[in-house]
């Protein structure tokens, strides 16, 4: 039968990194910083391991290609040329400074650009915020490449940006050829394509701890930015749908990825029960309190900043605890 698993993440140390992915949620203790750690990934920029059970230390896509069945009918059916490939990449982001301003290209710009790859497309969902925290979003408005080229190498470009100020359980979909940046303060689950194409567009004039600046890649970028103004990002509409011991609520679907918001609370009943068809794996990642997982004779503790593979066709799990993770779906 086919059993979830936990994920053993890859951790980043890019130079605008903090602490909070380590205090808070116990992840890469070696690196400093840590400003992101790849939960679920088979990128191989950044591959997760499998964690427990009788696979533990198998990295992701080595288990998908001894088990494609894990993927699901429809995924391997979309997908059937990248065996032991996901469709997506989850992440937290803990940004104590300002990310570059940057953009990714599409899914057609990669494939005939970049040797094949995927586009980059994400999903932002707020998990804290300093009180001024914002991030950037398109432009204001609409400007001509040589304008912008000029102003991103004089270093005026922030003048032209749209910055929007961010809050805790906030959600933004960030679409591929869309200028953005998050801001200093912001920790952040990120649900995006199986892609680690960015065209670094303006870092500040930062050096790294080499000494030197980090490269840009503003001829890329501008080809596939969008340069007409964009609207500020307005919240979806959030309806939550309850069931005993649990209530879901949509964050966010697109043409790769559906996220799901869910409250699990078991104070008053036995446990929650959970699977998946036959069509698809989930990601179930931890973002808040804690609970146990059971399936046939396993019992897994889960606590915040946890991330559970759940394979397609799985076996029943009974979720017992309080706690809110997001169920994330292809």
């Amino acid at each position: 039968m086919n059993r979830p698993f936990l994920c053993k993440p890859c951790g980043k140390d890019y130079l605008w990194g903090g602490r909070r992915l380590q205090d808070e949620m116990g992840k890469d203790r070696e690196l400093s910083p840590l400003a992101e750690s790849w939960e679920c990934s088979t990128h191989p920029d950044g591959l997760s391991l499998v964690a427990d059970g009788e696979y533990a230390g198998v990295p992701l896509p080595e288990l998908l290609r001894m088990h494609p069945e894990y993927l699901g009918s429809r995924v391997r059916r979309e997908r059937s040329r990248d065996v032991g490939q996901l469709p997506v990449l989850v992440k937290f982001i803990d940004a104590k400074k300002d990310l570059s301003v940057q953009v990714h290209p599409t899914d057609d710009y990669a494939e005939k650009f970049e040797n094949g790859q995927a586009g980059k497309s994400e999903l932002w969902y707020i998990l804290d915020a300093a009180k001024d925290a914002h991030i950037i979003y398109g432009l204001r408005h609409g400007i001509r490449r040589e304008v912008l080229r000029k102003a991103l190498q004089d270093g005026t470009v922030e003048k032209y940006l749209q910055k929007v100020p961010v809050k805790k359980d906030q959600v933004f979909f960030v679409e591929s050829g869309t200028i953005h940046a998050i801001g200093a303060g912001c920790l952040i689950a990120e649900i995006q394509e199986n892609s680690n194409l960015t065209y670094r567009l303006y870092d500040y004039d930062r050096i790294d701890k080499d000494g030197k600046k980090r490269p840009l890649q503003i001829e890329k970028g501008l080809d596939v930015a969008n340069l007409e103004g964009e609207r500020e990002p307005r919240q979806p509409i959030r309806v939550l749908n309850y069931t005993p011991g649990c209530a879901k609520e949509l964050l966010g679907r697109c043409r790769y990825f559906e996220v799901y918001r869910m409250l699990v609370n078991t104070e008053k009943r036995q446990a929650v029960c959970y699977r998946t068809d036959e069509l698809s794996f989930r990601v179930l990642l931890c973002i808040d309190g804690c609970g146990i997982l059971t399936f046939e004779n396993t019992v897994r503790e889960i606590y915040k900043g946890d991330c559970i593979f759940v394979p397609a066709d799985s076996v029943k799990i009974r979720i017992h605890g309080k706690f809110q993770f997001l169920d994330i779906r292809c």
